[in-house]
């Protein structure tokens, strides 16, 4: 059996009336998922200033001109629950940029089948959002692609990891 169908995971993506979740499982623990997700600066492309590793933390995004927010870190508990509230922000694409603002970022991690289980759920991120499908479209990207792979691998091929500001100026 090859490397890719002994490691094959389930993924799930739903959304709901309210919600935009997907789902996937892995082979690594839940802390090796937690520290995966809470190192924002290896699974999303683009700038970002601050910090997402413990409590009260924030955090801004910025891709091109297309996408600025702010985070902050609401819920920290190791190994289960991540949540980043949206401070300010959003795609800069729509006529409302502020579509974002008060919406939280959700990762729950769970065991389930002798698997990790990571569920990311953007609460309010909503199908009557201006930016739902592009929105929804580069989460699922982002989690399915990269953050598995970091999870997976510790690496995320192909992919071009955020520096931090500083290091960007020079």
């Amino acid at each position: 059996m090859n490397q890719q169908n002994m490691h094959k995971q389930r993924e799930t993506e739903a959304v709901n009336d309210h919600d935009y979740t997907v789902t996937f499982s892995v082979d690594q623990t839940p802390d090796e998922a937690f520290d995966a997700i809470n190192n924002v600066r290896g699974w999303w492309s683009g700038e970002i200033e601050g910090s997402a590793g413990k409590l009260g933390d924030e955090f801004t995004y910025r891709y091109e001109n297309l996408h600025h927010s702010k985070q902050r870190v609401t819920e920290f508990v190791r190994g289960k629950r991540v949540v980043w509230l949206v401070l300010d922000g959003g795609p800069n694409f729509v006529k409302d940029q502020t579509e974002w603002k008060g919406t939280e970022i959700t990762f729950e991690i769970s065991t389930k089948d002798d698997k990790t289980e990571v569920c990311f759920i953007h609460r309010g991120l909503v199908p009557e959002f201006e930016c739902f499908n592009v929105c929804s479209n580069a989460w699922g990207s982002y989690i399915k692609g990269s953050l598995r792979n970091l999870i997976t691998t510790g690496t995320t091929p192909g992919f071009r990891p955020a520096p931090p500001r500083s290091a960007e100026r020079t």
